[in-house]
């Protein structure tokens, strides 16, 4: 169980957002499945809601801003950064794409969205009075945060060039991961997206939710009206599924060993 309330250190996920066509449904299905509570935003901020567990920021939702309404709903990592304005420089001149340019959020902080060179998605995030995750590693919220790509060694290397994250290569044969490190802390990993996934998954960052019972918590997504992606499974680090919402947004829970 980690608690923080200072800005994360240049590199570490600090935070993530889920943006779905419907987002009461979305506070609906999430509060049921993971027991949060929730901070609703005003008109201004588009009703923007924190997610919460005993008074701690979690996660965010939002609905899907006018206009763009063919957007798949989707979990969004943020890349904590001290300097939003330099990392999408970087982040261009190693080959990859800013999607959305670099922005103040009131006080909240300054932030921009960004593709890797394979096409994942991720935010850069510029704390201001919101740092990011106030708690992580515990039941209902998120635990680890892991880029997938269909070309592994130019993933590691434009997360090593931009965020100068210290990798770790864990590859074996049909396994290519690495975990990232900052100042000798382990925050994440990048990975290849195997043959075996359908060439329509795209590249992404995954974000998994730490629960006590992965095969209840697969049983409640459905129960609720999401699907199974991956059945849970044992794994070093703990049972693990890979599922949906009942919008369609896809993302992990694991129960740690």
């Amino acid at each position: 169980m980690t608690f923080r309330d200072s800005p994360w250190p240049d590199g570490t996920p600090c935070w993530v957002d889920l943006v779905v066509p419907d987002r009461k449904r979305a506070l609906a299905f999430y509060g049921a499945l993971f027991g949060w509570d929730y901070e609703e935003g005003t008109e201004e901020t588009g009703f923007y809601t924190l997610a919460k567990h005993d008074g701690r920021n979690l996660a965010g939702l939002m609905q899907v801003m006018p206009g763009q309404e063919s957007m798949p709903a989707v979990w969004t990592t943020y890349l904590a950064v001290s300097d939003v304005d330099k990392t999408a420089e970087a982040i261009a001149e190693a080959g990859g794409t800013i999607a959305s340019a670099p922005m103040d959020v009131m006080d909240l902080g300054r932030m921009a969205i960004a593709e890797d060179p394979g096409g994942a998605v991720f935010g850069i995030w510029q704390a201001g009075t919101h740092t990011g995750f106030q708690l992580a590693n515990a039941p209902g919220a998120v635990t680890w945060n892991e880029g997938m790509s269909r070309d592994f060694a130019g993933a590691k290397a434009f997360y090593g060039k931009v965020f100068g994250y210290e990798l770790d290569d864990l590859s074996a044969p049909g396994f290519d991961y690495a975990t990232i490190a900052v100042g000798g802390n382990v925050v994440g990993g990048v990975g290849a997206l195997s043959d075996e996934i359908p060439a329509e998954v795209p590249p992404h960052w995954a974000t998994y939710f730490s629960v006590t019972d992965t095969d209840a918590a697969v049983a409640k997504v459905v129960e609720l009206g999401g699907t199974v992606i991956m059945p849970a499974v044992d794994s070093p680090h703990g049972r693990v599924a890979a599922v949906a919402d009942d919008q369609g947004a896809p993302f992990r829970v694991i129960s740690a060993r």
